[in-house]
């Protein structure tokens, strides 16, 4: 799958918490919407109807794959001028979108910061476990380093800080000791190289017990580590989000694992952004059985104050 916009097949991705998220955002004809993470433009395409044609959408993301489905999907070139914008970027670099657009600030913020489903299927960089392409895991490949070259050259004890600290892995020890004997040899270069080394170091009773694939949080690890996205995270709720929001402004956001929902947990806090969420909402039994990636997502509200 190609990695320019305009050219992917059809996207396959459901948007997660879709009627929990228009219902928060709390939109209206007029609105400045801003959707950080815009990827297929699911939700993109619903708060475009909400805003109507005096509204505008600031649609983000860094992956140029996602873009091409967003643009697919909502067509800006069709809509009145300065109804949609679109911009390989990160959410983390909004204020210099917003310069560029001549925009000073935003009524609403939602961040998606799942990984979608159209990504997975993407083989060329490694995100799913069937992937045969060099694992790579970049949302943006024009920026950082790939996760092949991080198993390659980083020291055991960063590779067991990776693992520990962003997928929360108990046997990260015994994964990046096995990791870094195996590439003497044989490098770890794809998602099938990673997941052997994972079963290697795995013991026995833990790998029979596992009921899903034991190199999950290994794979989850290597990719925030190569997209920075906790930096990304931070950057945005502690800097962007007070900056760029109006008075009374909303930021809607999805997380999918702990250590995002706990960073934004705690920083949606009275000051800048008042969480209205003291505990998550989570999707219905309907929608988790119509899509299963949606049974870890938690959606936090905050309001500018």
């Amino acid at each position: 799958m190609s990695g320019k916009p305009g050219d992917q097949k059809r996207p396959v991705h459901l948007p997660v918490l879709l009627r929990e998220v228009i219902t928060q955002l709390d939109l209206s004809p007029g609105l400045i919407v801003v959707d950080g993470t815009v990827g297929a433009g699911g939700h993109s395409e619903h708060i475009l109807k909400k805003i109507n044609n005096e509204g505008t959408l600031i649609g983000l993301d860094r992956d140029a794959m996602m873009l091409g489905f967003a643009t697919q999907k909502l067509k800006p070139e069709s809509l009145p001028a300065g109804r949609c914008y679109l911009r390989q970027s990160s959410y983390a670099e909004l204020p210099a979108v917003m310069e560029e657009l001549q925009i000073s600030s935003v009524d609403r913020v939602l961040l998606d910061l799942g990984l979608s489903s159209d990504q997975l299927s993407d083989d060329e960089r490694g995100f799913g476990f069937e992937s045969a392409g060099e694992l790579d895991l970049r949302f943006d490949t024009r920026q950082g380093v790939p996760a092949w070259q991080l198993l390659e050259s980083l020291p055991e004890s960063e590779l067991c800080e990776i693992l520990e600290v962003y997928g929360e892995e108990r046997f990260s020890q015994r994964i990046a000791n096995q990791i870094v004997k195996q590439r003497k040899t044989a490098p770890v270069r794809t998602a099938a190289d990673l997941i052997k080394a994972v079963q290697q170091a795995i013991p026995g009773k833990a790998l029979a017990a596992a009921r899903k694939n034991p190199a999950t949080r290994v794979f989850q690890a290597l990719r925030i580590a190569a997209n920075q996205e906790l930096e990304q995270l931070e950057t945005m709720l502690e800097t962007v989000l007070p900056q760029v929001l109006q008075p009374g402004g909303r930021a809607v956001i999805i997380s999918f694992h702990s250590l995002e929902d706990r960073m934004s947990s705690r920083r949606l806090k009275p000051g800048d952004l008042k969480n209205l969420t003291a505990k998550p909402i989570v999707a219905t039994q309907a929608e988790q059985r119509v899509n299963p990636r949606c049974r870890t997502a938690k959606l936090r509200v905050a309001v500018k104050t």
